[in-house]
């Protein structure tokens, strides 16, 4: 049997234990991820199919191609060859490239068509990862109660805030919309539709390798593992079932009273 001294050593040193941070390990915070990184890709392009019949996107490409069909075949050029093929041009099939642009250029229907296509891409891409973001990055950690989307709760991760609380409805918005969706996904994706777009160039690929280092060195290099959206947020990824967590500040402040008190109570007179 142990003495009183002993239990209450004990009692002490479990308390100080619980109240420790269980980190998730990073080989299933990589699977996670993946995982729900899937779910996410699957549900924005099950929404962008859905908003671009909606927004009638399909119309206004095949107006802009039956154009590029039209110029191309009376000026015998192709608007759809590659930068190898447009270096072998001649001097005369050049100008009938650039006659082509001129013409298309001057087709209401097409510069419209074009006009469209652009801002339907953009919205389409931005309201479709933010609905997926909604559903499976805050809906469905709201119903968890626990920060987990599907792929934590498979590989057993949690979610909560610095001070071992329960994340709640404000946190999970601000690691979800302005982290995740807001500066980790939206700004690169944006950034890179520029560059494809022809917006952007040099300037563009450094931000977005800058954003990527960052990235990185806060997740490998962090004690906690911290990305961008939980340092936002202040919020940390924890191994679920060892991890003791509280349901509002005021239990978490009764507890550690509690855990005072009891250290208290062990400390010799």
């Amino acid at each position: 049997l142990l003495s009183r001294r002993q239990r209450q050593m004990c009692i002490r040193d479990r308390t100080q234990t619980m109240l420790s941070i269980q980190r998730a390990g990073m080989w299933k915070r990589i699977s996670a991820a993946m995982f729900d990184g899937i779910l996410l890709g699957i549900a924005a392009v099950l929404f962008a199919m859905i908003l671009s019949w909606a927004l009638g996107y399909d119309g206004y490409i095949d107006t802009l191609n039956e154009r590029y069909d039209q110029y191309g075949a009376q000026y015998g050029v192709d608007f759809h060859m590659s930068l190898d093929e447009h270096d072998q041009l001649t001097s005369e099939q050049s100008a009938n490239l650039e006659a082509a642009y001129q013409a298309l250029g001057a087709d209401d229907a097409a510069v419209y068509a074009y006009n469209m296509m652009i801002r339907l891409t953009l919205i389409i891409v931005s309201i479709s990862i933010l609905l997926a973001y909604l559903a499976l990055e805050f809906i469905v950690p709201m119903m968890f109660k626990n920060g987990q989307t599907l792929g934590k709760k498979i590989f057993s991760l949690g979610l909560m805030d610095t001070e071992f609380v329960r994340v709640n409805g404000v946190r999970l918005f601000i690691r979800t919309i302005l982290g995740k969706y807001t500066l980790e996904t939206m700004v690169p994706v944006l950034i890179m539709l520029m560059i494809y777009f022809g917006s952007l160039g040099l300037t563009g690929t450094i931000v977005l390798l800058l954003i990527a280092a960052v990235q990185l060195i806060l997740t490998l290099a962090t004690w906690r593992h911290t990305p961008i959206h939980d340092l936002l947020a202040g919020t940390i990824v924890i191994d679920f079932p060892s991890q003791m967590i509280f349901d509002t500040q005021a239990d978490m402040i009764a507890y550690k009273e509690r855990q005072h008190a009891q250290k208290a109570a062990a400390q010799p007179y």
